[in-house]
């Protein structure tokens, strides 16, 4: 796993183009003693190859494998460009990650990197970033973006028969997920929940609290609590504001009298249901135009396959989402980069995708001729 230190990382710097920026990144791993000279040829002809811009405002530029003997050691140059460099394609980047690989390190990198980074807001982040603990941070996924909430943090069908064993359980699924510590479990069963209609239930605690989460639990049988039926409980896990997303999609649910599709719902469309990233109308209509592909590249999705595959994604007006069925089962935008290597697709990974619009059809087709043919690789 990549251990970045505040050696890594250089601020306050200025590129007026691309070519500028990879040159000095290249001369920083140089002077770090992780590459030979010759290697800035490998990553500007890398970038020739196919653009390292990632999204939101990030580039990984790197070598290419004929330029692998010049790497020493492995390791990174982080450049921060405050004003931002023009990276082509209508693309700005704010941070820059020099990448030496001696062999397919650079994979395991590349794939933490993209998953950390993925969450909205990093961009704007990484741009005011002010210090390089800062950016450490912010690399490291210590800055939280999103709430937590997976399928280990849903239980349905629970025989709950009072409100404090309901509460209890709530927030066991949080404690076993590593977002709190025993002494939230106390803190919420001393607490009455609010009724938010129709048998749901809301309750919550910031008492040592490490992650903010979210946790459903649903009832195989009601019981009555203040002379209100009980089906079901939310709970949160609240230590900053990642759950805002999670809370003014209740509200909405909630004023729009929809709490049944939580209350009846599996635990992909709770996650769905949750997800800012989630295309609402392919969640819940199953959408006719999807189909499911197999990944055959031997090193999965990494950039360039990734950047091919988005690529082919961008030039349909649909709105398209993908999702890793041998992944957390997350679904995503397929035409952002950051978000399609998030899902951390491995070779013989199947991934299924959705289209809706005016050519949807045509967008599932080409993108199935696209993973068919090795998105780049052959």
């Amino acid at each position: 796993m990549l251990k970045l230190t505040t050696q890594d990382i250089q601020l306050d710097k200025a590129a007026k183009d691309k070519t500028i920026a990879i040159r000095s990144l290249a001369e920083d791993l140089t002077n770090k003693g992780l590459v030979e000279t010759g290697y800035v040829d490998g990553m500007l002809n890398r970038e020739a190859q196919n653009t390292t811009f990632l999204g939101n405002g990030i580039a990984i530029p790197h070598g290419t494998t004929d330029t692998r003997h010049l790497v020493k050691n492995t390791g990174v140059a982080v450049h921060h460009f405050p004003q931002g460099v023009d990276w082509g394609d209508g693309n700005t980047i704010y941070i820059a990650i020099g990448i030496a690989a001696k062999s397919d390190e650079h994979l395991g990198i590349l794939k933490q990197l993209t998953k950390v980074l993925s969450a909205d807001g990093v961009e704007e982040k990484l741009k005011l970033a002010s210090s390089k603990q800062e950016i450490i941070a912010l690399l490291n996924g210590d800055v939280q973006f999103t709430a937590d909430f997976n399928e280990a943090l849903i239980l349905n069908d629970f025989p709950a028969s009072d409100m404090i064993q309901l509460s209890a359980v709530a927030g066991g699924l949080l404690k076993n997920s590593d977002a709190v510590e025993s002494n939230f479990i106390a803190d919420l069963i001393s607490k009455t929940p609010s009724y938010l209609g129709r048998g749901l239930w809301l309750i919550s605690s910031t008492h040592s609290v490490s992650r903010t989460a979210m946790s459903v639990v649903t009832l195989s049988a009601e019981f009555a609590f203040e002379n209100k039926p009980v089906k079901g409980i939310i709970t949160l896990a609240v230590c900053n504001n990642a759950h805002q997303f999670m809370l003014d999609k209740l509200s909405d649910l909630v004023f729009q009298q929809k709490q049944t599709s939580i209350l009846s719902a599996n635990k992909q469309e709770l996650i769905n249901l949750f997800n800012s990233d989630a295309d609402q109308s392919l969640a819940s209509s199953g959408a006719d135009n999807s189909a499911v592909f197999t990944i055959k590249n031997a090193h999965g999705l990494h950039a360039r396959p990734g950047a091919m595959l988005v690529s082919e994604a961008k030039k349909f007006e649909s709105v398209i989402k993908v999702k890793n069925l041998d992944g957390e089962g997350k679904t995503v935008n397929a035409k952002s980069l950051m978000k399609v290597i998030g899902l951390g697709v491995l070779h013989g990974h199947s991934l299924e995708f959705s289209a809706e619009g005016s050519d949807a059809t045509q967008a599932i087709e080409a993108i199935g001729a696209a993973i068919e043919s090795g998105l780049g690789e052959g």
